[in-house]
């Protein structure tokens, strides 16, 4: 696919595992792709140091999320209102005696900023406009940010076994993707080549492309009257 791959974080745990990860994938349609793999990963197999051969299972959780965007503060001129009055603080008598204090208010988000430190009218209102910039920017990085939370949330789930997406069973050599019951086997060829994972991934995205064109078909008859709203 030609997709590139860093890692940006390991953590590491006491049993000489791994607790979390994080990576970085760049490249063409990636997110459409990987956003598949999302959910609970189940990985059965008898570790090295298992002296009855017992099969232990455990689970991963992965969560794909698009790269943040850095965020762009756009302020109309129709969105602020600007007002100016005397200033009531030091900086001597021509401040005091002019309208060289401003305050400026943003009307969708009701933000307010005054300044009256300069003499100067124009500089109070550079200040404000610096002053508000930077506290809608902090506000909409916040919502960037409580976005990105509740969309990792979403995805993970509780992170239960009985949230499975796939399972990885080693000693049969075989991987099933429990969304569209599809099993691959050769489960060392899976991570070598990538292709058999590729092949799951394209199922899953015509079982996803199918699921809404049934739900556009049930929508359309149910505006037409033909088909009762699911309760």
């Amino acid at each position: 696919m030609g997709w590139s791959f860093r890692v940006i974080e390991i953590v590491p745990n006491a049993l000489q595992g791994y607790r979390e990860g994080s990576a970085l994938i760049s490249g063409a349609n990636v997110f459409g792709h990987l956003k598949y793999e999302t959910g609970v990963h189940r990985v059965q197999r008898v570790p090295v140091t298992e002296k009855l051969a017992r099969v232990h299972t455990s689970t991963v959780t992965v969560a794909v999320l698009p790269e943040a965007e850095e965020v762009d503060v756009d302020i109309r001129a129709a969105d602020l209102r600007i007002d100016t009055y005397r200033s009531r603080g030091a900086g001597g008598q021509h401040v005091n005696t002019t309208d060289s204090a401003v305050r400026i208010t943003h009307l969708p988000t009701n933000t307010v900023v005054c300044i009256q430190d300069e003499r100067s009218q124009i500089q109070n209102r550079h200040k404000a406009m610096q002053v508000l910039r930077a506290r809608l920017y902090e506000a909409q990085r916040q919502e960037l940010h409580q976005r990105r939370s509740s969309l990792r949330t979403s995805q993970i789930g509780t992170g239960m076994r009985s949230e499975r997406i796939r399972t990885y069973n080693f000693p049969q050599s075989r991987i099933t993707d429990h969304r569209i019951n599809a099993t691959v086997h050769d489960i060392d060829a899976f991570f070598a080549d990538g292709s058999p994972l590729l092949s799951l991934i394209q199922s899953l995205r015509l079982c996803d492309q199918r699921e809404v064109l049934q739900q556009l078909w049930s929508d359309r008859q149910v505006l037409l009257g033909l088909q009762k709203p699911n309760p």
